[in-house]
C-alpha cells in the first residue's frame, strides 16, 4: 500500500481483512438504510414492512418500549 506511512505499508492479512470487514459493514449498512428509505421495508423482505407500519402515530409506542426495554437492561 504505496499510500500508507512506512510503519504501515505492509500490512498482516489480519489487518486487511479486518479493515475489508469494517468497511463492508460500514457501506452495507449505508445501503440499507437507504433501500429503507426507498420502499419502507425493514430487513431483507420486503413483505416483512415497517416494525411500526403506516401509522406515524405509533412511533411515540415504539420509542417508548424501546426506551423501557434499555432501561430495564441498565438496571441490572
Amino acid at each position: 500500500m504505496p499510500w500508507w506511512p512506512e510503519e504501515r505499508r505492509h500490512p498482516s492479512l489480519h489487518r486487511v481483512l479486518v479493515h475489508l470487514t469494517a468497511g463492508t459493514h460500514r457501506h452495507a449498512g449505508h445501503a440499507d438504510v437507504l433501500r429503507e428509505l426507498v420502499d419502507g421495508a425493514v430487513g431483507d423482505r420486503a413483505e416483512f414492512g415497517s416494525s411500526v407500519g403506516e401509522d406515524p402515530g405509533r412511533w411515540g409506542e415504539h420509542r417508548a418500549r424501546v426506551q423501557a426495554v434499555a432501561e430495564q437492561a441498565a438496571v441490572r
